[in-house]
């Protein structure tokens, strides 16, 4: 066989191999909300390089504009460093409602409870945000990931507080979830698991971001609740 088409044998091999999800579908713009876990150090320029980051969003816009690039499917990274939901809430209307997501995904949290954003604050402006959403697309197809920790760097000292204060959190997203009726991706029980493999510095840096390989975890665990999520008809 010719280099070429040994080439291209290996290429559509590999691209068959990616397992499709139903949510995704000709044409779909997928949106990433949320704070610096998200945002990644993307570019806030049209540079395609740059635009969505180094992170999970990354990853997941690479493996499916490949694997499907005939679906013309429309990635786009809104994550903003630093964000609890009292900013997320002040560029909802651009960020968010303007984009006219098919699909979208929040992370947002962790910031909350290192500002002490009260817990029935951070409930009930999340459900509003998401209560905006599903009102100007009622077909929108809602993601909500659930913050997460691991014991690393300065999260250390006082950690049984702090991660009881992101459990707490968690907890609300869960409630979310459930309320709106969207995917639950729950990160923490891959960080914890993943810890019997490798010890939690290799996943997670300073207690809060995540490694490259940890971006891959999340990746990994957003496709595989998403497609469950909305498995295929």
């Amino acid at each position: 066989m010719k280099p070429i088409f040994l080439l291209i044998a290996l290429l559509l091999g590999h691209l068959q191999a990616v397992e499709p999800i139903a949510a995704f579908s000709s044409g779909t713009r997928v949106l990433f909300q949320g704070d610096s876990i998200t945002d990644g150090n993307r570019g806030r320029n049209a540079d395609p390089n740059h635009i969505l980051g180094h992170g999970y969003v990354f990853i997941i816009a690479a493996k499916y504009g490949a694997a499907f690039a005939a679906l013309d499917l429309d990635f786009a990274n809104r994550g903003v460093s630093g964000n609890t939901v009292r900013e997320l809430q002040k560029r909802w209307e651009k960020d968010t409602l303007e984009m006219k997501p098919d699909v979208l995904s929040i992370l947002i949290g962790v910031n909350d409870q290192s500002h002490d954003v009260p817990i029935d604050e951070y409930e009930r402006t999340y459900d509003e945000l998401i209560t905006q959403a599903k009102t100007a697309n009622p077909k929108l197809r809602i993601v909500l990931c659930e913050p997460f920790t691991l014991p690393v760097g300065k999260r250390k000292d006082g950690y049984a507080a702090w991660r009881a204060g992101i459990q707490a959190r968690q907890d609300v997203v869960a409630r979310l979830a459930a309320k709106h009726d969207a995917a639950l991706v729950r990160f923490q029980p891959v960080f914890d698991a993943a810890c019997k493999i490798a010890p939690a510095e290799h996943w997670i840096w300073d207690g809060v971001h995540p490694t490259y390989s940890g971006h891959q975890l999340m990746a990994d665990e957003w496709e595989r609740t998403v497609r469950a999520k909305w498995p295929n008809p």
